[in-house]
């Protein structure tokens, strides 16, 4: 995947989509799915160009911890960290990666099962 600065997650970076805002950092955003799969379906994207996760590695161990705390908090702010939730992503055309920029799913709500679906 190249980047493609149209995508729609860099849009709602940029403010020209509207979203549901969960959680806000200088390095992150969070928002809930307009699809949801689960109960709790909530998005967390680093405020960066990164398409995939082999973009977040070649980047400094910093800015990828920034982007993981990121998602922690998120999941705090949600009231999840009780009952537990489950951070999924997917990666590349065959783990069917939608949207070609990084992106976590955080998902809760009920019992998930497993192996995932």
């Amino acid at each position: 995947y190249q980047y493609d600065d149209q995508n729609i997650f860099a849009k709602i970076l940029r403010g020209e989509i509207p979203n549901k805002t969960v959680l806000e950092t200088d390095h992150s955003l969070a928002f809930h799915d307009i699809q949801p799969a689960k109960p709790v379906h909530v998005l967390v994207i680093p405020k960066v160009r990164w398409v995939s996760m082999r973009d977040m590695a070649a980047a400094d161990a910093a800015a990828a911890g920034r982007f993981m705390a990121g998602i922690s908090l998120t999941a705090r702010e949600l009231g999840l960290e009780d009952d537990g939730y489950r951070v999924v992503f997917n990666t590349g055309r065959d783990a069917l990666q939608t949207v070609e920029y990084l992106h976590a799913h955080i998902l809760a709500g009920r019992k998930l099962g497993w192996p995932p679906g």
